[in-house]
């Protein structure tokens, strides 16, 4: 049976497409097929990010701990003019794949703009952060880094540590509600375009999963920790395991192609579109540059995130999503699980990754009004 996931349309996608569809530019496929590259030597001091830099905040590159000894970089955004009072403040990470100068960081920005003191970090083994091996991902240790981001700005001499509220984009969501479930510094929490990794990993777009393709998914991500282990490197692939029309399992060492078929599926295109063009190129991006590596799915499988979902209560949830996007669900059955208070907010018009970046969609009013409210 063939999976639907979105990887499933990607992988259909990856047949060559007729010259000039959905080509990545000649600049950016060079520093894509660099980007193997390992954790800087330094961090960057240059304005790297996608987005313009605003006037009206102060911005400051600073690393940090967690409690497994691994150094997260972080992009500190504070209000230019924000006088001696102690403010609010918003520790912000995603989507998955990501690095902190896309998304997270605009939203950290533009919310910095509005009276909050906000960190975007880069999860571990990610970006500029440190941690190996690179390209790696772990449900427990990327929870760990948002409150280990709450230990760093709780300290922070303009921070009231009482004040303190978390956001997420995309796939780190499920790991800033699963940390705010378990501290209780965390005092709300907010999503946009929320996906559930754990679900979506172990059980495929919208559950569509056999049980044996469960299973087989196991198989392969075991068996390839041997060839791992045999290789002494590690070997890329999906983090959303495809299977072709055959059955089989879809292998591939970059999450996408250089060029895209003029039918490649929308969901694709809108996400090729933000990550592989000038629009939300990062080449420090694993989702722009490369794949991350071929086993990172095996502890999700083990990991249910929204297992403890109740625990964030009587601290308020705040879900953003699109009308129109395919991960909607996700928001719709946290919404629905969580306990009150909380509230879903739905985009008119807006699909997934326009919540990435459409500064005209993202609800920056209802945002801040929710963290103004609750981070009192």
């Amino acid at each position: 049976m063939m999976n639907t996931s979105r990887r499933t349309f990607l992988q259909a996608s990856m047949v060559a497409g007729a010259a000039g569809a959905f080509t990545l530019p000649a600049a950016f496929a060079q520093s894509r097929a660099s980007g193997e590259a390992a954790l800087p030597a330094r961090l960057t001091q240059e304005w790297d990010k996608t987005f313009p830099k605003s006037e009206n905040v102060d911005h400051e590159k600073v690393t940090f701990g967690n409690r497994y000894g691994i150094t997260l970089a972080a992009d500190l955004y504070q209000p230019k003019h924000r006088g001696e009072a102690r403010l609010p403040a918003i520790v912000l990470s995603g989507p998955f794949g990501a690095v902190k100068e896309q998304s997270s960081g605009l939203y950290a920005q533009t919310l910095a703009e509005r009276g909050f003191v906000t960190l975007a970090f880069d999860p571990s083994f990610t970006g500029e952060s440190g941690g190996a091996v690179r390209d790696t991902a772990s449900p427990e240790i990327f929870t760990e880094d948002f409150s280990a981001a709450v230990d760093f700005i709780g300290l922070l001499p303009s921070v009231d540590r009482n004040r303190i509220g978390v956001m997420a984009v995309c796939g780190l969501s499920g790991m800033a509600i699963t940390a705010a479930s378990s501290d209780s510094r965390i005092k709300a929490v907010a999503t946009a375009s929320m996906y559930d990794m754990s679900r979506s990993m172990s059980r495929g777009y919208k559950d569509s999963y056999t049980l044996e393709q469960r299973h087989k998914v196991i198989d392969y991500l075991s068996q390839q920790r041997w060839v791992d282990a045999q290789n002494g490197a590690f070997a890329r692939g999906y983090h959303e395991v495809p299977f072709d029309e055959q059955g089989n399992i879809v292998k591939s060492s970059r999450l996408f192609p250089d060029t895209l078929a003029p039918d490649a599926d929308p969901v694709v295109v809108s996400f090729y579109n933000y990550y592989c063009k000038p629009r939300g190129f990062h080449p420090r991006s694993i989702n722009s540059t490369r794949a991350w590596t071929a086993t990172t799915p095996m502890p999700f499988f083990s990991f249910p995130m929204m297992a403890n979902i109740s625990m964030v209560s009587p601290r308020p949830l705040m879900l953003v999503a699109g009308e129109k996007a395919h991960s909607l669900y996700y928001s719709q059955d946290v919404y629905k699980a969580a306990s009150n208070p909380k509230e879903l907010v739905i985009v008119p018009g807006a699909d997934h990754v326009d919540l990435y970046d459409r500064a005209d969609k993202i609800p920056f009013d209802r945002l801040d009004a929710f963290f103004k409210a609750n981070l009192k």
